[in-house]
C-alpha cells in the first residue's frame, strides 16, 4: 500500500486545516486509522515557502459553526458533489522559506544551460 497524493483547496480553521471532498479515496483515508499529511506551497516575486502539516484527519458533521466558518468560503476546484468536510488536526507543522534564485543562475556565461558540454 502506498500513500495517495491529491490537490485540495483548504482553509485554516481553529488551529487546524479543513478541506472539502466527495466520496472516494480521500474520504476513506480521512476515516482510517493512519495519519495524513498536507503540503502547501506558495511564492511571490522574491520568496517561496513550503509548509507540511501532519496529523489525524477527522470527518466533520455539517454544523452551523462549520458552515459559517471555514466552509463558508471553501469551494471545490472541480464540479461534482463535494459534501464532506475533513479537518486535519496537526501533530506537527514544519516548513521553510527561501529566496527564489534567478533563472540566469542556471545558464553559463555563453548562454548554455549550466553543466552543458559546449565542445
Amino acid at each position: 500500500m502506498y500513500p495517495e497524493v491529491f490537490p485540495v483547496n483548504y482553509k485554516v480553521d481553529q488551529q487546524s486545516v479543513v478541506f472539502r471532498t466527495g466520496e472516494g479515496t480521500k474520504l476513506r483515508a480521512a476515516g482510517g486509522p493512519l495519519a495524513v499529511a498536507l503540503e502547501a506551497d506558495g511564492h511571490d516575486d522574491a520568496k517561496a515557502w513550503s509548509v507540511l502539516v501532519k496529523g489525524k484527519a477527522l470527518i466533520l458533521e455539517p454544523s452551523e459553526e462549520l458552515l459559517t466558518g471555514a466552509a463558508l468560503t471553501l469551494f471545490p476546484w472541480q464540479s461534482g458533489e463535494k459534501d464532506h468536510f475533513v479537518r486535519i488536526v496537526p501533530s506537527s507543522v514544519s516548513g521553510r522559506r527561501f529566496t527564489i534564485t534567478s533563472p540566469l543562475t542556471w545558464w553559463n556565461h555563453v548562454g548554455h544551460p549550466a553543466g552543458e558540454d559546449t565542445a
